[in-house]
């Protein structure tokens, strides 16, 4: 699911501080913006995996004429994809236990096959999951 939140940008010496308004303890900084952009989206899915993980409620985002400003600060909207996120966070390797016919197992062994990445690309295709998702 993609959460999308305002971020309040204040311009500091040595780029912006970001706080989200919505979810306290939220914080980051960047050195220019688009640093400050990537690390408030770093910073707001880390946020968002702790209360899925607790299983607190994620609450409503703030519309951006509603957030009180300094001047100076301005508000971005800042987007984060979870399912891709906690997909990507959680893609290591389990061992799983299987059986196949040992007439299968010794032929695949004689060509050097790979069970794992085999048996990976097989998952993958039966699930209808693209390759380049993890």
């Amino acid at each position: 699911m993609v959460y999308v939140f305002p971020a309040i940008f204040t311009p500091v010496e040595n780029g912006y501080a970001i706080r989200f308004p919505d979810l306290p303890g939220t914080n980051s900084q960047g050195n220019d913006l688009a640093n400050a952009i990537y690390m408030a989206r770093d910073a707001l899915a880390s946020w968002l995996d702790y209360l899925i993980d607790e299983n607190e409620v994620i609450p409503n985002p703030s519309m951006t004429n509603n957030i009180p400003l300094d001047d100076g600060q301005f508000v971005t909207m800042i987007d984060k994809d979870m399912t891709a996120y906690r997909r990507h966070k959680n893609s290591k390797a389990v061992k799983k236990t299987l059986s196949i016919p040992s007439w299968l197992n010794e032929e695949a062994e004689a060509h050097n096959v790979n069970f794992s990445s085999i048996l990976q690309e097989a998952l993958k295709e039966h699930l209808g999951i693209q390759a380049n998702q993890k």
